[in-house]
């Protein structure tokens, strides 16, 4: 590990999986069964769980941990081994973007939804922003060998694939502070969204 991702591991790991955890926890249906889509270690899933104890986490992901906090399954990244409406929401944390077409496996994830589909990702607005997510993106990750397509989107892109999806966005934050001052002032902007979709043939509606 270099010396940035070892300092990026000790003082903003912590940090980001505490503050998404948080955030995530409030977006989700009440007593729902969830779906995390590229889980990790499921470590924010646990933290989530601590918040809401109401409902239920169950994982998959690419590349299956050691040790997990939740129970994980091996999916191969695309088609997600679930029938129609086997969970009530699909969780999504900074996985689309290592993805070559985000729109398929976000319909997967809608497929397999009864109710929302909740994400965190990027929005990139143009150079500045792609530079500092690519940044952002390969300190955080290149060191665990994880795939690095840097595909961002602007707000504008991922609303049309929502709506080509029939997911309406109930609600879209880009308030949410992963950053302390005044690093924030770099790495937060309007880099990071939080979006809660629901599950239906309603079209996207106005967010945040």
């Amino acid at each position: 590990m270099s010396l940035i991702g070892k300092l990026h591991s000790g003082f903003v790991y912590d940090r980001r999986i505490h503050v998404l955890a948080e955030k995530l926890s409030q977006q989700l249906p009440a007593n729902a069964s969830v779906l995390d889509v590229g889980c990790r270690d499921g470590l924010i899933d646990k933290l989530i769980l601590e918040k809401r104890p109401d409902v239920s986490i169950y994982g998959v992901d690419v590349l299956i941990r050691p040790e997990t906090h939740i129970r994980v399954d091996k999916f191969d990244g695309a088609s997600i081994p679930f029938d129609n409406g086997s969970f009530d929401s699909a969780l999504f944390v900074d996985v689309l973007h290592h993805t070559e077409d985000p729109p398929v496996l976000l319909g997967e994830a809608a497929r397999v939804a009864r109710q929302a589909v909740v994400i965190k990702d990027h929005f990139e607005e143009g150079w500045v922003d792609r530079q500092t997510l690519r940044f952002m993106d390969w300190v955080g990750n290149a060191h665990h060998g994880v795939v690095l397509p840097y595909n961002y989107w602007p707000e504008s892109r991922w609303r049309e694939a929502f709506a080509k999806l029939g997911l309406r966005m109930a609600s879209v934050t880009t308030n949410i502070g992963l950053y302390p001052s005044p690093f924030n002032l770099i790495f937060d902007r309007r880099l990071h969204f939080i979006a809660r979709l629901d599950v239906g043939n309603s079209g996207v509606r106005g967010g945040q």
